[in-house]
This record gives structure tokens, C-alpha cells and sequence, in this order.
């Protein structure tokens, strides 16, 4: 296979930019800019997503399986910039981003113009990120 003409083809397809966010008020946070989602059924509401094994916010998800997919828009590049690397909590704000919590108690950045609050279903384990489908529970 060409290397070059395979990087060409797969960087052709559309992405967005994600916070994907876990964890609770009192407890342990993780967060993570991500850019591999879609949405795969209507009725339940499902979204696949894929989360690399190795951080934080792979481990969050796989022990409790409540997440909030934070959707960026135009202009919010320093939001996502904040999140490469591992989040930090502090005086409200995740990675200097206020927070409020879901229903289901994972954080939603105030600054995200939508959210929306997930329950992973299950877990597809090939490659150096894990495909998690997850059901959209709530809306914000």
C-alpha cells in the first residue's frame, strides 16, 4: 500500500472536534479532545466513538460508562488545544473551561455551544483506539 496516497484518502474524510468528558463533581475527572464520532442509529439514538487505550479518559469510560460528548464549534480551537493532554480540575473549571455537571454526572464545558450525555453500550477492542458505542441519554 502507498503510505502517501493512504494518508491522502483517509484525511479526506469529514471530522469535528469533541471534548469527551467523565467522572463526577466529588470524584476523579478525565477529558479528552477527540475527533472520531458518529452517529450510527436513529432509534435508539447511538454514536460510535473512538477513544485511544491508553489515557484517561478511555479508563473513565470503560469503569463507568456515563460520558458527555462536548461539541466544539467555530473558534473554540484553544478548547480543544486544552484537552491533548491529561485534564486537570481547579476551581470549577476542568482545564480552564467552567464546568457544570449532567444528569448523569460526567462534566459539560459551559463554553460548548451543544452536548450531549452518553451511556456506553459496547465496546469494539481492535487498533490503538477502541470504538465505544454509546446511547445519547440526554441533550444540552
Amino acid at each position: 500500500m502507498d503510505e502517501q496516497a493512504r494518508k491522502t484518502a483517509l484525511r479526506m474524510i469529514p471530522y469535528g472536534l469533541y471534548v469527551l468528558t467523565a467522572g463526577t463533581k466529588d470524584g476523579d475527572k478525565a477529558a479528552a479532545t477527540i475527533n472520531w464520532v458518529t452517529q450510527t442509529s436513529f432509534a435508539p439514538p447511538l454514536l460510535a466513538l473512538g477513544i485511544k487505550t491508553d489515557s484517561a479518559i478511555y479508563s473513565h469510560a470503560r469503569e463507568t460508562g456515563a460520558l458527555v460528548l462536548n461539541i466544539l464549534g467555530k473558534g473554540q480551537q484553544g478548547a480543544a488545544f486544552a484537552f491533548f493532554k491529561p485534564a486537570e480540575y481547579a476551581d470549577g473549571k476542568l482545564s480552564g473551561e467552567a464546568v457544570t455537571w449532567a444528569a448523569n454526572g460526567a462534566p459539560v464545558l459551559e463554553s460548548a455551544p451543544a452536548a450531549v450525555e452518553l451511556k456506553v453500550r459496547e465496546v469494539v477492542e481492535l487498533g490503538d483506539h477502541h470504538t465505544f458505542v454509546a446511547e445519547v441519554t440526554g441533550c444540552i
